[in-house]
């Protein structure tokens, strides 16, 4: 039987769904964390996966060539959510470190950071207002301001200070401000390094970070003709309009994203 002509952007839930399964053995999922696989929380150390995540996961993975997750958390971190999880990769921190078959590797070039984001981690938590809460995550630091978004203007002008006198870059997010080692490594980065072999990929994501995963899959689209890409949004009243703006499908919540997989590994 002849093969699926790839579809064209817009396209329906099912063609694909059905262009996905019939190349399964050469498809990628990716997947960001927080606002995709766990709701947003005030606190990011309590943040969970859904209760359906890990189960709908781990069969993913059993039908396609390869199922990841890449976040701004730590390899660390993710682990401590998904150790029950076999068959999935994960990309933490942008994908300065990548958990692979056992094994944490990190982008050497950022490692020479570590002792200067320890330091920045403490100068955060002396200099900025209590409301602030300062995420250390050995090659980055996060300032949330999610409980007092009158502070936006406060975190940005101390972030792009620090920024510009230790030599760091700035990642925004969702009511975060985060810095990082000026290492050229992004989200963007890692899911055109992902689909060089692959035939077909998907990336689930919520924030600003997350359109570069998407630009990667059209930019692979346009380069190859046999690859199809799914970017899909979901949504949050913070950057929703924007990322949904960039995607082919928009899912309401973390909730939505397992049923709505659930529903899809129905046509494998």
């Amino acid at each position: 039987m002849a093969e699926t002509a790839r579809p064209t952007h817009p396209l329906s839930i099912d063609e694909a769904w059905a262009f996905t399964a019939e190349r399964a053995s050469v498809t990628t999922f990716f997947f960001d964390f927080d606002g995709v696989l766990s709701p947003v929380t005030d606190d990011p150390d309590a943040s969970q996966p859904v209760p359906a995540v890990l189960g709908v996961l781990e069969r993913l993975a059993t039908v396609v060539a390869r199922v990841a997750i890449v976040s701004a958390r730590p390899v660390s971190f993710l682990r401590s959510r998904f150790e029950t999880l076999e068959h999935v990769d994960l990309y933490g921190l942008y994908g300065l470190e990548v958990w692979h078959d056992g094994e944490v590797v990190t982008e050497p070039a950022a490692l020479e950071f570590v002792p200067a984001m320890a330091r920045l981690a403490e100068q955060a938590r002396a200099e900025l207002p209590g409301e602030i809460l300062v995420e250390y995550k050995r090659l980055s630091v996060a300032l949330h301001y999610r409980v007092a978004p009158e502070l936006a203007a406060t975190v940005e002008r101390w972030a792009h200070e620090q920024a510009e006198r230790l030599g760091l870059r700035i990642q925004r997010g969702r009511m975060v401000a985060e810095l990082k080692p000026p290492v050229d490594q992004d989200k963007g980065m890692v899911i055109t390094e992902g689909v060089r072999n692959a035939g077909c990929a998907w990336y689930f994501g919520d924030d600003m970070s997350d359109i570069k995963a998407f630009d990667a899959l059209r930019a692979r689209e346009a380069v190859d003709p046999g690859f199809f890409g799914m970017a899909v949004a979901v949504a949050n009243p913070e950057t929703g309009a924007e990322v949904s703006s960039a995607a082919d499908l928009t899912l309401d919540s973390p909730d939505a994203v397992a049923a709505f997989l659930t529903d899809g590994l129905r046509r494998f």
